[in-house]
């Protein structure tokens, strides 16, 4: 199945709500707002489309699908991997988030373009955590450094980088513990493993990514208001589109926070997550494109 195709059955949930019969102003905002893009997105949106007064429903989807696609293509970046051995990618976010299989999806992805990848399991106190990314590691071909259950995590991340460095792999992610945004301890602890980072490579790490559970709608933006605040958010990635009518939260994301959207998940499998794009999203929302 082709990318759009499983987009467009991933977003179905948030397809059925955004399903508008009218050019109605009020069954538009209605849609609108039930997709969680939030009321001030959702005006400024009406705005627009009414201001180019569509004489019909297709014109209608016309204009808005116009808009929805200028709000998104200024966040629709690819992460690019600069020349670092290794460029390290910090992911960050809360529990249930879908970190682990996250990054396993990226390695894929990368390792499809021919780079070689590697992960720190830096996740060591959750049960369970580090077996969870071997297995994945073993999927996608992919070493993973890990230490002993409850081992101090910044150490291994130390270790893990300086092994790498060595080794002249070209990505590390580093799988850190899930955490909530109002955890202070654990915050703390999170900015313990960027300073370690940084005493091997100042430069690092390269990328920070905060993994956002899409169906918590948002939700999502309180997350991304602290952790943006406590370490550095570099850019986001959106899991779990595919069981959840809350779709239009990046919308809000987009305009409340400018960063960066590298990719989207519709899935649990590897090929699941792929770069964010505004056109095809917006296609996949409407039921639009080819």
């Amino acid at each position: 199945m082709r990318w759009l195709d499983k987009l467009k059955a991933g977003m179905k949930k948030t397809a059925v709500v955004l399903n508008l019969k009218s050019v109605d102003s009020e069954d538009l905002e209605e849609a609108l707002i039930r997709t969680d893009m939030g009321f001030q997105v959702t005006n400024e949106i009406l705005k627009v489309v009414q201001a180019k007064h569509p004489v019909d429903d297709k014109e209608m989807r016309q204009y808005l699908h116009e808009e929805l696609v200028a709000r998104l293509e200024p966040v629709a970046k690819p992460l690019e991997i600069s020349n670092y051995h290794p460029f390290v990618v910090l992911m960050i976010g809360v529990n249930g988030a879908g970190k682990t299989t996250t990054i396993a999806k990226l390695a894929h992805f990368y390792k499809t373009q021919g780079k070689s990848v590697a992960c720190v399991a830096a996740d060591t106190f959750r049960a369970g955590a580090v077996e969870q990314l071997q297995v994945w590691g073993q999927k996608v071909g992919m070493p993973v450094y890990a230490g002993k259950e409850n081992a101090d995590a910044a150490g291994l991340v130390y270790d893990s980088l300086k092994d790498a460095q060595d080794k002249g792999i070209d990505i590390l992610f580093v799988d850190t513990a899930g955490r909530l945004q109002n955890r202070t301890d654990l915050m703390d602890e999170l900015k313990k493993i960027i300073r370690v980072i940084q005493k091997l490579d100042a430069s690092a790490p390269h990328a920070t990514l905060l993994v956002l559970d899409a169906t918590v709608g948002q939700n999502a933006l309180s997350q991304v208001q602290i952790f943006k605040e406590q370490c550095g958010v570099s850019g986001l990635v959106l899991t779990k589109l595919d069981g959840t009518a809350k779709g239009g939260v990046l919308f809000a994301l987009a305009n409340q926070f400018h960063l960066p959207i590298y990719a989207i998940g519709v899935g649990e499998g590897v090929e699941d997550l792929q770069p964010f794009s505004a056109t095809e999203f917006v296609d996949a929302l409407l039921n639009t494109g080819e």
